[in-house]
């Protein structure tokens, strides 16, 4: 069978030897566009990140296709209509790293606290001043947890740690874990005013689209602290640039903006249809939020770490074996879907819209 595997690492290859010898395997560096799908048009399996293109524009091109593996959690980068309606499994990682993601938010949490980037920009160019650099303190302040799935629990445990009160709000919520873990779940509304610190784990769907807009930002307290490690367009980027710059919001913390593809390759700009596909508004706001002194903005790399990417191209490579040997797992979407949910994780747990 023809397996084509995107987006790889070098580390990465050796995952995938036993695959080696029983199929043909081709790894590729670029991601999966539409300007080189044609070239694969004859891969049965496919293996890509989050930056390939899989809309159906490109998955037309690729009629023997029988299996998407995208090596993520979220497989909103995927046209999941066009698969089931043309018998193409899709599996994910359901969960590989929900300490990983979490330490992340508590990264750019106390880089935004202590106002890390000013004063190591400082303390390089030999000031050894603190004056303007004060920041706050963690414990005793209210974190509102939007989405208690794998990664969102495990923020709050390590908030537990920091002395912070918690709460939160899901659309399906767990007593037993608010009480096993000390904190409440509360109405969205209740949870945007009374949070000192808001941090998002909920999977991008219609629903969840811009939860944080102008109308949901104005129910927040002044001086608020937003972090978002999940998917960029929960935010309404415009709208959260304004509450920025009003100080309804003190700071953000992002690993995850709108169109990130786009900021990677803006020379893709001069493309009519790919322009066409999206608000250059939107691309104008990520770049004035790069550029905020109040803004700590790292580029999808919550993920990031040596333990984690082992286990999602194990995971991958697994649910790669699965489907060869004629027991799909982790199919999330398309043809062989399992009649038992895959494990959870932040991403599938949802949440209603808060305006």
């Amino acid at each position: 069978m023809k397996i084509v595997v995107f987006e790889t690492e070098p580390r990465e290859t050796s995952f995938f030897e036993p695959l080696k010898g029983l199929h043909d395997l081709v790894f590729i560096d670029p991601p999966l566009r539409s300007e080189n799908a044609d070239r694969y048009a004859d891969a049965e399996i496919v293996s890509t990140f989050i930056y390939s293109e899989l809309d159906a524009g490109v998955l037309e091109r690729l009629p023997a296709l029988r299996l998407i593996a995208t090596r993520s959690t979220g497989f909103d980068h995927i046209d999941t209509d066009y698969c089931a309606a043309h018998g193409i499994a899709v599996s994910n990682v359901p969960s590989y790293g929900e300490n990983t993601v979490a330490e992340h938010v508590f990264a750019l949490l106390l880089a935004l606290s202590r106002r890390l980037p000013e004063a190591m920009d400082r303390a390089r160019h030999g000031q050894f001043s603190p004056q303007g650099l004060q920041g706050f303190d963690l414990a005793g302040k209210t974190l509102g947890v939007v989405g208690t799935g794998a990664i969102g629990r495990r923020v709050i445990r390590i908030a537990n740690g920091f002395g912070m009160e918690t709460i939160a709000f899901d659309v399906d919520p767990d007593p037993d874990l608010a009480k096993d873990l000390g904190f409440r779940y509360i109405g969205f509304d209740e949870l945007l005013s009374a949070s000192d610190v808001i941090t998002l784990h909920v999977p991008s769907r219609p629903e969840t689209r811009h939860i944080l807009s102008t109308q949901a930002f104005a129910r927040m307290k002044d001086g608020v602290v937003v972090i978002n490690t999940a998917r960029g367009d929960l935010i309404d980027t415009r709208a959260l640039i304004q509450a920025l710059t009003s100080g309804k919001v003190a700071a953000a913390g992002l690993d995850v903006l709108p169109d990130e593809p786009l900021i990677r390759e803006e020379a893709e700009l001069i493309c009519s249809i790919f322009c066409d596909r999206h608000d250059l508004r939107d691309l104008v706001a990520n770049h004035v939020l790069l550029r905020m002194q109040n803004v700590i903005v790292t580029p999808h790399s919550a993920f990031n770490t040596l333990e984690a990417v082992d286990r999602i191209v194990e995971t991958t490579v697994e649910n790669i074996g699965a489907f060869l040997a004629g027991a799909p797992r982790n199919v999330v979407a398309g043809s062989s879907m399992p009649t038992v949910e895959p494990a959870e994780d932040a991403t599938a747990r949802g949440t209603r819209r808060g305006s």
